[in-house]
């Protein structure tokens, strides 16, 4: 009898001897890496995983330069691709927007690509990923039916739209068809539609025209104020604040942004701080800085940290936009540094990732646990 109550024992100390080595093994993985959520850096709201001509880094890849830096990453490509015209370039083929003539096109492969390597991830990985459907035309009726086709053929995979562009310095002027338009009703059907499955909206939209007159009235800024207005049910993160290349900030740039902060009925609408270019202006000066530093420790809530790098595959080169904000992460309070680096993030998606599976329960046929 002692000798086989021993054997249960034995065979139980043998199974748990099991389990921690695997989870120590495991604890080094990408995908372990994450749950360390006191040591990482940022969750990234904005992160291109190809390019202009759709090439870049593998999801698997992609964990790697994450590592235990960055806990969770929105996942989407380029929606636009460069055309190759041999009658302007020649052998010389171009791979980024500011090479050629030539114009760019929308590229709705990108959404099956990115569903079907997320796909390919284990249960972990994904958890890591918050994917965007980003292949559709805005100028088009038709584009908020391509995102319902998209939910319904990859149910339990997609989050949100975007980033996707309405107004954007040397890019609308290229586009195939003519820009989108920012008084165009399509851009109200689909904000209408994000809205009522819960996907977020990253859009870009310079606040004002390139090389705009000084001291002029910014472009783009009062009717992008109406469209937002507008869909007040759907969560909408304007990209960069508003800025670009040479979209540089408007007199009163940080007036209009606390005045859409303070907007009860703009509650819905969130900025993110991703690009270089951004973190130049908004860290030009000290007293820039300060002022920069002064809004967001006053709305913490709304404001979200990205990178905006496009197929990152070195983890230093990554990390560089994160590390230029380090004399605005000395000024932010805890509480605001917190929520702007990683809460924020975390809140908005992990709704999103809840309303949208409830979406296709409903209207996706067979949609069940994924």
């Amino acid at each position: 009898m002692r000798h086989s109550s021993r054997r249960p024992r034995s065979r139980w100390l043998a199974w748990l001897a099991l389990a921690a080595a695997v989870l120590l093994a495991g604890s080094n993985s990408p995908a372990a890496q994450s749950s360390r959520t006191s040591d990482y850096l940022f969750n990234d709201a904005h992160v291109h995983l190809t390019n202009y001509i759709q090439e870049g880094t593998t999801m698997q890849a992609f964990l790697k330069v994450m590592g235990d830096k960055v806990g969770r990453a929105t996942l989407f490509g380029i929606p636009l691709q460069q055309e190759w015209s041999y009658a302007l370039d020649g052998a010389r083929a171009p791979t980024y927007y500011l090479q050629s003539d030539a114009p760019l096109y929308y590229y709705s492969f990108t959404d099956a690509s990115i569903a079907m390597a997320y796909k390919s991830l284990s249960k972990a990985e994904q958890q890591r990923f918050d994917p965007m459907i980003i292949g559709f035309n805005p100028a088009d009726m038709y584009a908020a039916d391509h995102v319902r086709r998209v939910l319904e053929t990859f149910p339990g995979v997609f989050e949100g739209i975007g980033e996707f562009t309405i107004q954007k310095e040397f890019v609308s002027a290229k586009i195939a068809g003519g820009p989108p338009g920012i008084q165009n009703r399509a851009l109200d059907r689909l904000l209408d539609f994000a809205g009522e499955a819960g996907l977020v909206a990253l859009i870009h939209c310079d606040v004002d025209m390139p090389f705009a007159k000084q001291g002029s009235k910014p472009a783009y800024l009062e009717p992008m104020i109406a469209l937002m207005k507008r869909h007040p049910k759907t969560t909408i993160i304007w990209a960069h604040l508003g800025l670009g290349r040479v979209v540089r900030p408007v007199k009163d740039q940080a007036a209009f942004v606390v005045d859409i902060l303070k907007d009860p009925a703009l509650s819905n609408v969130y900025f993110d701080i991703s690009w270089d270019e951004v973190a130049k202006y908004l860290e030009s000066t000290p007293a820039t800085a300060a002022r920069v530093a002064d809004i967001f420790n006053r709305y913490p809530d709304r404001i979200l940290f990205g990178t905006d790098e496009v197929a990152p595959s070195d983890q230093t080169k990554y990390l560089r936009v994160y590390y230029m904000y380090d004399p605005l992460w000395k000024l932010l309070s805890k509480d605001a540094s917190e929520k702007i680096r990683k809460g924020n993030y975390e809140r908005l998606f992990n709704q999103a990732r809840i309303k949208v599976r409830a979406w296709e329960k409903t209207h996706v046929k067979g949609s069940g646990p994924y």
